[in-house]
């Protein structure tokens, strides 16, 4: 985990303060805890982002294919039609 070196004020209402300390009461951690997973969630970094696409690609169920020739034979009229 990355040193804390930033200090954010927010000001939230009474609602919104009663969810964050409850979910970290229940959690047994801080609300600040709370609110840097949030931001993690919701803002996911690129690399997590990219993480989660290619997992969704693995896990996609397979599509299937037709006869290689008759690929072929498909690629190569698209192929005629824009030359």
């Amino acid at each position: 985990m990355s040193m804390l070196s930033r200090r954010l004020q927010v000001l939230i209402d009474e609602q919104r303060w009663a969810r964050l300390q409850s979910e970290a009461d229940r959690r047994k951690v801080s609300v600040g805890t709370v609110v840097r997973e949030a931001i993690d969630e919701r803002y996911p970094s690129t690399a997590e982002r990219r993480a989660a696409a290619i997992q969704a690609v693995l896990d996609a169920n397979p599509i299937p294919v037709g006869d290689i020739a008759e690929l072929k034979k498909e690629l190569n009229e698209i192929r005629s039609r824009t030359a």
